[in-house]
């Protein structure tokens, strides 16, 4: 982290000002998480804050301290318009492509003339903020975030409330400290948040025991639809509208499926692909394992992208030809799965 944007960031918010805390579309654990804990903090120093989601988060996040203060702006446009035109400084937290708020709240965020500041951990970012937090090597926002607070040396500022959010955003981002992003530095920010009064049994039995039964049908569904190409150590899970219909889909329902492809032996490359008749796309979540780069192999085929062993993608084909795609990449693929370490 280079001390200069530390010391431009200090600078920034040596006087009380109106700033806003913007989150990506869709968020989740991270994103709620590390946009709340920063919003909660930057409140302590005395500035007047707005958190903002271009749309709804799944309800098992309905914990989170405080994020009924958090403005929607599928939901309340007027309010979001006029909090970014009063805001002196916007964050931008969890994401680098201003794409990732969508098109319409995207226009305003260009036409901000105010200064922004990006902090995120994902790769290739977009050249849009003053400040610029882009790191990659943490396994999340949230980590970030406290990182940049404690290098600004408001460590002592983290209460129970913060250190809850921040915890949230690590804990989700890293797949409950087993994805390989997790490192020495994530378990000891982990464990200076529990210090700081970070309740973990709670919040793991908040966000992951909260299942209601139409997520669990659907999950069996998800199970009986899994197909594992062996001989290209993949597995794939593909659900229709139909079959979301039926269970009652809620954003947030599918949030981690991909990884059951992924957790069976010598797999090396899981997706889930899921309907959306709505938008006329197919989504697309990739997760993979040692040298396999799904955020290339996502933004080269699938218009996503993300980290290297965790991305995201759509396609504009069908369902069935989106399956069909992908099963030619893979066999193309082949020595590099089945190499993948």
């Amino acid at each position: 982290m280079q001390k200069a944007h530390i010391e431009a960031l200090g600078a920034l918010l040596k006087n009380p000002k109106n700033i806003s805390v913007i989150g990506h579309s869709n968020p989740d654990g991270d994103a709620v998480g590390s946009c709340m804990a920063l919003a909660l903090f930057l409140k302590k120093l005395g500035h007047k804050v707005s958190v903002i989601m271009p749309n709804s988060y799944p309800d098992f996040l309905n914990w989170v301290p405080n994020q009924d203060h958090i403005l929607l702006f599928s939901e309340h446009r007027q309010e979001v318009e006029h909090a970014v035109e009063q805001s002196d400084v916007v964050f931008t937290l969890d994401f680098n492509d201003l794409s990732r708020v969508g098109k319409e709240f995207q226009s305003i965020l260009e036409t901000f003339e105010n200064p922004m500041v990006m902090i995120d951990h994902h790769l290739l970012p977009m050249d849009y903020a003053e400040i610029m937090f882009s790191h990659p090597e943490f396994g999340s926002t949230a980590e970030l975030v406290y990182a940049i607070i404690k290098e600004l040396d408001f460590e002592a500022l983290i209460d129970k409330d913060i250190a809850s959010c921040l915890y949230l955003g690590i804990m989700t981002d890293t797949g409950s400290f087993k994805y390989s992003s997790t490192t020495a530095r994530t378990h000891y920010t982990a464990a200076k948040l529990i210090e700081n009064g970070a309740d973990a049994y709670s919040i793991q039995r908040q966000t992951f025991d909260a299942n209601s039964y139409d997520r669990l049908r659907l999950l069996g569904k998800s199970m009986e639809n899994l197909v594992y190409l062996e001989e290209y150590s993949t597995a794939y899970i593909s659900l229709s509208q139909k079959e979301l219909d039926d269970c009652n889909f809620q954003k947030g329902d599918t949030e981690g499926v991909v990884n059951y492809g992924l957790s069976i032996k010598d797999v090396n490359l899981a997706a889930i692909f899921k309907e959306d008749l709505q938008q006329g796309i197919v989504k697309i979540s990739f997760r993979s394992k040692g040298n396999f780069d799904v955020n290339l192999f996502a933004r080269q085929h699938f218009n996503g992208g993300g980290h290297k062993n965790a991305a995201g993608g759509r396609s504009e084909l069908s369902l069935k030809d989106t399956i069909t795609k992908f099963r030619t990449l893979v066999k193309a693929n082949k020595t590099q799965l089945n190499e993948a370490i």
